[in-house]
């Protein structure tokens, strides 16, 4: 694992793997992993004394997943801020486990007025307590990951939106585009992956959202779309598990398409 910074602010949050968060095989999936991230993110801020005044959304998330976690391992969650820019910030948060886990996550977090939904500057209060630690650095919140072919749109399947998926803001929680993720792709416990999604316009509540799949090898290219065209991207995500043993999830009962 990468070495935590030497001056700054590290925040330390624990965390046990349970039966809500794993599937069959205990591994943990990778939308409870992002929820341990938020929650840790969460504290940490709320920890800090930040003016309530600001709030975070999510723009993107890297996860390099040495070993994922199981059912009833014990987790330490270390998080820094890793990176700023004037209006937000790159958060590293290096996750362990008892039984060997190992994940390092790197998101990009934009600093929003909580009364207005704009984008609002960091403040002295912010750099005071999380500028040491990010040294100097400098975050960027541009977008890597492009729109899926047309015959990928074309082929989508419906990604039916919950009650359950809104957080108190009535915006689609982060971890719904990583359970978009879990549903494409099966990966083994002791696999290891290298997984980013982006966030490129919020998900309305009142959306249908379309999941997009697209297949090269070992690496899989997910999205979620506001329709089968594929200009329409909402969120994007690609999870490389060339290290690993990927393979796609049944298309119907009893059929299975293994990789490679």
């Amino acid at each position: 694992m990468p070495e935590l910074p030497t001056e700054g602010r590290l925040f330390e949050g624990r965390r046990k793997v349970r039966m809500p968060d794993v599937g069959p095989d205990r591994r943990t999936r990778l939308d409870a992993l992002a929820r341990y991230l938020a929650d840790v993110a969460e504290d940490d801020a709320a920890a800090a004394a930040l003016p309530p005044t600001i709030g975070w959304l999510l723009r993107s998330t890297r996860m390099e997943i040495e070993r994922f976690p199981i059912l009833g391992e014990e987790l330490v969650l270390r998080t820094f801020c890793s990176a700023v820019g004037s209006r937000w910030a790159e958060r590293t948060t290096l996750v362990e486990g008892s039984l060997g886990a190992g994940c390092r996550a790197v998101s990009i977090w934009v600093a929003v007025d909580t009364q207005t939904g704009a984008p609002a500057r960091l403040g002295d209060r912010f750099f005071a307590v999380y500028g040491p630690s990010a040294g100097g650095r400098r975050a960027t919140v541009r977008l890597a990951l492009g729109a899926p072919t047309e015959a990928a749109a074309r082929e989508g399947r419906p990604w039916p939106l919950r009650r359950s998926d809104l957080d108190a803001w009535s915006h689609v929680n982060n971890a719904v585009a990583w359970a978009a993720v879990e549903d494409s792709v099966d990966v083994a416990p002791s696999d290891s992956v290298v997984a980013r999604i982006e966030h490129h316009m919020p998900i309305d509540p009142a959306m249908s959202p379309v999941l997009a799949v697209e297949r090269a090898g070992d690496t899989w290219s997910v999205w979620l779309l506001r329709s089968r065209r594929p200009e329409g991207v909402l969120v994007a995500a690609v999870l490389d598990a060339s290290a690993g043993h990927a393979s796609t999830r049944p298309s119907g009962p009893g059929s299975r398409h293994p990789i490679g």
